[in-house]
């Protein structure tokens, strides 16, 4: 199996090689490869920088990028359209061609993409017949924008069943639901509140709050932090990713823990009294996986946005939309009947098929060529 992925926080990157060690571990060939890497004279590097300069300097612009370009596939679905647009832009045709030398140099049974670059270029040389390699889209996303589809994909892996049904009826390709992909230590870490204080070093009373600001640490969560350590009931715990600069700056802040690039984040999440999270991305599985509420809030702008309220809709977490209500639910997961509802129906996730059995295990389903006739695929 070839897995295309893309450096573009640390999610994409993460479920590709959990789902590759899944796999080697069952027997199979599984290479990972950077789908931005691929893109030649640096490009790729750059298209990195400068969304990452867009989330953390002028996320308004992000915002206006996304309802242009990647919106429209799923309003033109909503409204009865057939399945999304096969347009391929001229960055798909050259990140296709790139790929296509790849699969050349090293035919693989199956392509799988974690990122949305690499679905629009596997699906444009399945389309355009120049590849005979199935292609799965598994998604990163509870909410399935424009650039996640393409009608040369042969199947799709969705993380909720909700999102599964919507991409199903959008491109008229077999979506499947799928146990979210993260790693054994979130279901097995026990540690209790007093001993990660003590290594925090946090003051005693008042329940610990994780903040998500992904990898990259963006998003509002300065202000989070001051809405949870005005409260006098949060410890807000920030987790700041590669951000140092937004780590020095959370320094400044009274009652508030920020944290750098952790390893141990199973042993938080399992102390924790919650998760307040901005981009609906592998930390909230990561969380669901914990046995964590997810709250979310103040999310970033894009995919970030229309994640959280897929999420929220699917019953997975809920959505504050302002500090009062960020504060009342916190609140209200102290009382275990609301705080067991939430959890067990995250924790149902995990009752879906593993991604590697829907590709090459017992669960696997065929697939057809774009045009319609069966394909002689090994992995169903």
């Amino acid at each position: 199996m070839l897995i295309l992925s893309a450096g573009m926080g640390a999610g994409h990157d993460a479920v590709a090689v959990e789902l590759a060690g899944r796999l080697a571990a069952a027997g199979h060939t599984a290479d990972v490869a950077d789908v931005l890497g691929l893109l030649p004279l640096g490009l790729g590097r750059a298209l990195r920088g400068w969304y990452g300069w867009m989330m953390r300097r002028a996320p308004w612009s992000y915002a206006l990028i996304y309802r242009v370009f990647f919106v429209p596939g799923r309003a033109r679905a909503a409204s009865g359209g057939r399945g999304p647009a096969s347009l391929a832009s001229p960055l798909t045709v050259l990140a296709a061609a790139r790929v296509h030398r790849l699969l050349r140099r090293h035919p693989p049974d199956l392509v799988v993409s974690t990122f949305h670059l690499a679905a629009q270029a596997a699906g444009h040389l399945r389309r355009t017949g120049r590849s005979r390699v199935p292609s799965v889209v598994l998604l990163t996303d509870f909410a399935a924008h424009r650039l996640w589809l393409h009608p040369g994909t042969d199947r799709y892996l969705c993380p909720c069943p909700e999102t599964a049904r919507d991409v199903a009826a959008v491109s008229g390709r077999p979506a499947l639901c799928h146990a979210p992909l993260t790693r054994p230590a979130f279901r097995e870490a026990r540690a209790g509140a007093a001993a990660v204080r003590a290594r925090l070093g946090t003051r005693p009373g008042g329940r610990l709050v994780l903040v998500s600001a992904g990898s990259w640490g963006v998003g509002e969560v300065e202000e989070t932090a001051r809405v949870l350590a005005r409260s006098g009931r949060y410890v807000p715990v920030v987790l700041c990713g590669r951000n140092e600069a937004l780590r020095a700056r959370l320094g400044a802040t009274e009652g508030a823990v920020a944290l750098g690039w952790r390893t141990d984040l199973p042993e938080l999440m399992s102390a924790a009294h919650a998760l307040v999270d901005n981009a609906a991305g592998l930390t909230c599985r990561e969380a669901f996986a914990a046995r964590l509420p997810v709250v979310s809030y103040r999310p970033i702008p894009g995919h970030g946005r229309d994640g959280v309220l897929a999420m929220a809709r699917a019953g997975l977490g809920v959505h504050a939309g302002d500090a009062g209500r960020l504060l009342t639910e916190l609140d209200r997961l102290a009382d275990p009947v609301v705080r067991a509802r939430l959890v067990a129906r995250a924790a149902a996730l995990f009752d879906a098929p593993p991604a590697e059995d829907l590709l090459f295990g017992p669960h696997a389903v065929r697939v057809s060529d774009p045009d319609g006739s069966r394909s002689p695929d090994r992995a169903g």
